[in-house]
């Protein structure tokens, strides 16, 4: 009786475990396959692309369109533009939300402050960008920012910042605070607690912040598209999305120009997934 209740549950084990393997298969093929039908139709000739049967893999690889993209036309300074204006909104939106977070996570407020100020950041948030666009404008044009890189990084932020405080708040909040009280106590001043315990602790959480806001402000088209009017200051979204002509579509381009929009992000991603993994999981299980 006992090896057949044992029989039972390794064989529900394994229909468990095969089931488990079968759903990440089937989340790999539906995530994966949209960049592998990008990447392969950016190696195509423009009549292999529409092919009936479709060609799963290209049968005469040309870089043509890598050459119309980077060469004939300026994706490289898009490229530059949506580097320079990521980097920079990452940047100021981490650093000013981590100290915001630290200081909603261990300073102490009269009466319900904290409550308060957290909900008003987090409030921002509710608010579609879209319905800030015209005073954006209108602020942007007072000062003589429209069609430039700092006009995006100011809009990318503000929507960026109470993002980033509101996940290195759920951080700090997670590290025990008796190891900020012990470096005080041997005479640390509370900035050099911040400085030398606290935030060497949260860099799981500072990669999680840092990719999040930068996927967010390197895929952004709405305000992009307004803010921004010529090359000088478009970035890659808006770059491709010019190759929609009124006339024709240019699948080649949009999927070699799109393609290689992907690699940064996925390169910056596998040198912090040591730390992205551990600041997605921070504080889901606790002792």
């Amino acid at each position: 009786m006992a090896m057949r209740f044992k029989t039972r549950s390794r064989s529900r084990e394994t229909l468990l475990r095969l089931a488990a393997y079968g759903t990440i298969l089937i989340a790999l093929v539906l995530t994966l396959f949209p960049v592998y039908w990008i990447a392969a139709n950016s190696f195509k000739f423009d009549i292999d692309i529409f092919a009936v049967p479709p060609e799963w893999v290209p049968r005469n690889p040309t870089l043509k369109h890598y050459e119309q993209a980077f060469i004939e036309r300026p994706f490289l300074r898009y490229a530059l533009n949506s580097f320079l204006v990521a980097v920079g909104t990452t940047v100021i939106s981490v650093t000013f939300g981590t100290m915001a977070g630290y200081a909603l996570a261990r300073f102490t407020y009269p009466w319900q402050w904290r409550k308060h100020v957290s909900f008003w950041i987090l409030s921002t948030r509710m608010m579609p960008p879209i319905v800030s666009i015209i005073p954006l404008y209108l602020f942007f044009n007072y000062f003589d920012l429209l069609n430039t890189k700092a006009a995006l990084i100011i809009a990318y932020t503000a929507f960026n910042l109470p993002f980033a405080t509101w996940m290195m708040k759920s951080y700090f909040q997670d590290l025990p605070v008796e190891l900020e009280e012990a470096a005080i106590v041997d005479g640390d001043t509370r900035w050099g607690a911040f400085l030398h315990v606290a935030l060497p602790l949260a860099r799981p959480g500072l990669a999680a912040t840092a990719i999040f806001c930068l996927i967010i402000s390197w895929n952004e088209f709405l305000l992009a598209l307004i803010i921004t009017l010529t090359e000088q200051s478009q970035t890659l979204p808006i770059g491709i999305a010019g190759r929609v002509t009124q006339y024709t579509t240019y699948w080649g381009e949009i999927s070699a120009a799109g393609f290689m929009a992907c690699v940064p992000i996925v390169i910056f991603a596998f040198i912090v997934q040591k730390h992205l993994v551990r600041g997605l999981s921070l504080g889901a299980l606790k002792g």
